[in-house]
């Protein structure tokens, strides 16, 4: 399939060729929800922890004889009924990891992608090019490429004046095309690729 390149002033001069089995495939509803929802949850840190009553400190004697004292019988203080005691069902460290194959998530990706083509939300530039890391002329170039609300800029490679010209701009976000994940491409309204990009998405991809 063909698709507009268009350049950082807004004019459009040509066109490029798109693979079809990247950007021209059916959408998987189903799949990218689960990709979606395994990325997300690789993304919890499953960091809380509480302590059980082995886990917390003193309780190593009998408070008390078994019987005759007209008390409960008990035998550690550190029971859970107890004030001060470990907890019955403590939350300990976990991984909230879900298991997705290669060939799903790349399927996922690809199903995005052409979504996005299909809705119109994804704009190819020559290149995103500035001599200077200045905030107002990555927004000025936005402007011209007509792109507004949440936006993604995929490059080829790092580029550190291009980085630096968009982090404070709120609604925009910049990745390199081996970073490209389901999350980012979901979340946004529209994707600017560079023509190197979209070459080395289509590479990883096919």
């Amino acid at each position: 399939m063909e698709h507009a390149v268009v350049k950082l002033d807004g004019t459009t001069d040509r066109q490029v060729s798109l693979a079809d089995t990247v950007f021209s495939v059916d959408f998987k509803e189903p799949l990218v929800h689960q990709v979606v929802c395994a990325y997300l949850a690789g993304a919890r840190e499953g960091t809380s922890s509480q302590k059980n009553r082995s886990a917390v400190s003193g309780g190593g004697a009998k408070p008390w004889r078994q019987k005759g004292t007209g008390r409960a019988r008990a035998g550690t203080s550190r029971s859970p009924l107890w004030r001060g005691g470990g907890l019955t069902f403590p939350a300990s460290h976990r991984s909230y990891a879900q298991k997705v194959n290669r060939k799903m998530y790349r399927a996922a990706i690809r199903s995005i992608l052409s979504e996005l083509v299909r809705q119109g939300r994804v704009r190819i530039c020559d290149e995103i090019q500035l001599a200077e890391p200045k905030t107002a002329r990555m927004a000025d170039a936005l402007g011209q490429l007509g792109v507004t609300g949440r936006t993604l800029l995929v490059t080829a490679e790092y580029n550190q004046n291009v980085m630096l010209s968009a982090r404070n701009l709120i609604s925009v976000d910049t990745l390199e095309a081996a970073q490209l994940d389901p999350v980012s491409l979901v979340g946004s309204e529209n994707v600017v690729f560079t023509v190197d990009a979209v070459r080395k998405v289509e590479e990883a991809l096919q």
